[in-house]
């Protein structure tokens, strides 16, 4: 295990690490089957679901470099996709909200850990490339969203991970300099080469392995040892 860093501030992405990305999948899957029984579609429920992820997939990718693009709107052409009636006949979002309420699942190991450090003299928070109510609502529902001090989404940045606006915005927040901040990430790009680059110390979770990379755990629950805090401190 690498030397343990002097940090001031923790962020968190959300997707991958807070967020399970295995119950999205499901969340999505049954949101697609729910709008194609309530509405008349153009496929059956199993073509639908690829239609759903080209759309997103070709909607993402055509983004401008580190520029954000707003997920609600890909989910809306998505639907417009599916179905044969205009998305505006439709109460597809609050469908599509409640199941992704109900189905999202955190992690338990960043939920653990989280609830460790809340109780530590440090600043914890987000940094995530989401869609700002969307981010809110998720960590919400999982109980933690008290437990951060700030909350820097893509939304209100106007960009995305690896761009510096994403950590810079973050730091500021924290009123901490980049070398007392340990950002926790999935992904290496975005995460590890972006916290990096920013001058923060990076945990990889999921993530794959590269010089980026100061630590990657796989139970998140160490977190606090590696950071020299336990329970109660």
């Amino acid at each position: 295990m690498s030397e343990s860093p002097d940090v001031e501030a923790v962020f968190w992405d959300i997707g991958g690490v807070i967020l399970r990305m295995e119950s999205v999948r499901a969340a999505h899957r049954e949101f697609v089957e729910r709008l194609c029984a309530e509405y008349p579609a153009t496929a059956a429920a199993d073509a639908a679901l690829e239609q759903w992820r080209s759309v997103l997939g070709t909607y993402f990718g055509e983004r401008d470099g580190t520029a954000f693009r707003p997920a609600r709107e890909g989910y809306r052409l998505a639907v417009d996709e599916i179905l044969t009636v205009s998305p505006e006949e439709t109460e597809w979002e609050s469908l599509f909200r409640r199941i992704r309420d109900e189905r999202a699942e955190p992690n338990p190991d960043a939920v653990a850990a989280i609830g460790t450090l809340a109780d530590a003299p440090l600043h914890q928070g987000v940094i995530s490339d989401v869609d700002d109510d969307e981010g809110e609502q998720l960590l919400r529902t999982f109980g933690v969203w008290d437990a951060m001090d700030s909350y820097t989404a893509s939304e209100a940045v106007g960009r995305t991970k690896p761009d510096p606006a994403m950590f810079e915005t973050a730091l500021t927040k924290a009123g901490v300099e980049p070398a007392q901040a340990v950002m926790i990430g999935d992904r290496y790009e975005h995460d590890m080469d972006g916290g990096t680059e920013a001058g923060l110390w990076t945990v990889a979770y999921g993530a794959e392995d590269g010089p980026a990379v100061d630590i990657a755990l796989d139970d998140l629950r160490e977190l606090p040892d590696w950071l020299g805090i336990s329970d109660g401190e």
